[in-house]
């Protein structure tokens, strides 16, 4: 594929993933206004957060990054009856599957919850409504499973739109679930869960017309058995880890989470947002459309494109995620402030999610070099190696997460509460969630500094003429950008007390001033919008 196929690839995903970026925003938005920061809301995001978890591992990670290459591989080489054969057994396989596992998991909803939060176990009220919500929210994992399969076909056809724009019914229920049903149920928390298990079923439906005008609307059967299926499920079983490092952490995180003030799921659910626009809008864009084009190089043993490809991927990354991170980190105040401080959302709720916002913020580049880096590692249908740097990358995790709530806890809880049990004490001091964000940060760049070594070690990628000159100008005009925006936040310190409408027009400013004065300094730096046609 010419690299000017894979730049339209990269807008269409990434304009349509934009539109359902900024309903997620709105989304969190309506949440944070009709709930706030509290019991119910915490017991929301968890039961949210488990089969969400679930569809990242499969609508952006293990089962299209197996599927979509065997998918193309066939669609290449055999008839389009065996193309339609794959996908009804494909189907049927994960359909069945998925539809055991949902079952399961809504009946021993009580016992995932206490895996997950076992801080709220001594909460009747909260675990309560974490285990309804739980059973409602938990068949969201099937659908939008089903809605991945059809979505990695889409892809492998070039139709990257349709798949990006999926996600909006979610959002959109949602916001419809806070602002209308939540006033009509004796428990308006629910209204969220009824809203994940609707817009799973219409996220389905939504798909089958395009599926349908490509003849590939098919009934799905069992099929096990079928040679390719297996290809998938056993390319499947180490992708799921080695994808899902970063949504495994968060889970780490939210059991932690629960030992922590009430409040602190809310915080760490609400930064997560401000890094899907980078991460989802760019990092998974990037990795979803330059998979089919790394997988049909390695068919084609055509290593050069291989390695142009993925040159042209990890540059267009870095080129948006650096001022990215450097943005969030510095108007994580004002952004939060703006779009969430309002009805139930307070001042001190805005300093907590900020906490979060700055810590995550930092591993922007990681979380999105990541994705790029994935795909030219199953493209050539090697999952172990993406396995082994997880690991790493999870332990790691999970021992900085000890390392800073523990540093935290000794410079920030007052003597009394030293003295205390620690996980009383744990449970009393506000801020400690900052060591979550803080740790998944440092471990997601031990991540892709290892899948960088292996990669270069492998010998399938070739660095491409220009990066001096490239990282030069990526330095000179984020170099500017902070200049402007510490400018910014020294005029205007405080943000919690100002109108709505002062934060708003001041937010404007500072994002346009800092965006504009980067895109400036690249320009002046000697960078062409055709750079990014090379691939």
């Amino acid at each position: 594929m010419k690299s000017p196929s894979m730049l339209r690839g990269l807008l269409s995903f990434s304009s349509m993933t934009m539109v359902s970026r900024v309903l997620g925003l709105l989304r969190d938005i309506s949440i944070s206004h009709v709930f706030g920061a509290n019991v119910a809301t915490d017991a929301f995001w968890v039961a949210f957060r488990i089969p969400n978890f679930m569809r990242r591992m499969f609508a952006e990670g293990a089962f299209s990054t197996a599927f979509v290459p065997v998918f193309t591989e066939v669609k290449e080489r055999d008839s389009h009856a065996q193309l339609k054969e794959l996908m009804a057994c494909v189907a049927g396989t994960l359909g069945g599957v998925l539809l055991v596992v949902s079952a399961l998991c809504v009946v021993f909803a009580p016992q995932v919850a206490t895996v997950f939060t076992p801080g709220a176990v001594d909460e009747p009220h909260k675990f309560t409504l974490t285990v309804e919500l739980l059973r409602l929210t938990f068949p969201f994992l099937l659908f939008v499973s089903l809605t991945a399969l059809s979505g990695g076909a889409l892809n492998s056809f070039h139709r990257f739109g349709l798949p990006a724009l999926t996600p909006v019914i979610l959002n959109l229920c949602m916001i419809a679930g806070a602002w209308w049903l939540s006033r009509r149920l004796q428990t308006p928390i629910l209204a969220l869960g009824w809203a994940v298990f609707a817009a799973g079923i219409l996220q389905v439906l939504f798909q089958l017309p395009a599926l349908r005008r490509l003849d590939l609307l098919v009934w799905p059967r069992w099929g096990w058995r079928h040679p390719q299926v297996q290809r998938i499920m056993r390319q499947m079983v180490p992708t799921l880890f080695g994808s899902s490092v970063s949504q495994i952490n968060l889970l780490f995180d939210t059991v932690i989470a629960s030992l922590l003030i009430s409040g602190s799921q809310t915080w760490l659910s609400q930064a997560d947002r401000f890094l899907e626009l980078p991460l989802g809008v760019f990092g998974v864009a990037l990795g979803t459309v330059i998979l089919p084009s790394l997988s049909r190089h390695h068919i084609a043993t055509d290593h050069e494109g291989f390695s142009k490809a993925l040159d042209w991927g990890l540059r267009t990354t870095l080129l948006i995620a650096v001022p990215a991170m450097f943005g969030l980190m510095l108007l994580a105040q004002p952004l939060v402030a703006t779009l969430f401080q309002n009805g139930q959302f307070r001042p001190f709720d805005t300093r907590m999610t900020t906490f979060s916002v700055t810590a995550l913020s930092f591993g922007v580049p990681a979380y999105a070099q990541v994705k790029v880096l994935l795909p030219a590692f199953y493209a050539r249908k090697d999952t172990r190696t993406p396995v082994r740097a997880g690991v790493a990358a999870l332990l790691s995790n999970m021992l900085l997460n000890g390392i800073f709530l523990l540093t935290l806890y000794a410079l920030w809880a007052p003597p009394a509460l030293k003295a205390a049990p620690l996980f009383e004490g744990l449970s009393k001091v506000p801020g400690l969630h900052l060591a979550l964000g803080m740790a998944s940060a440092v471990a997601s760049y031990i991540n892709v500094g290892l899948l960088w070594r292996w990669l270069r070690q492998a010998n399938i990628y070739q660095a491409q003429p220009g990066w001096p000159q490239h990282l030069t100008r990526l330095g000179l005009g984020c170099a500017a950008m902070v200049a402007v925006l510490l400018l910014g936040r020294w005029y205007w310190p405080d943000w919690t007390h100002m109108q709505v409408i002062g934060r708003v027009w001041r937010l404007a400013v500072l994002v346009c001033a800092g965006g504009a004065t980067y895109v400036a300094v690249l320009f002046a730096t000697g960078f062409r919008l055709r750079e990014l046609h090379h691939a």
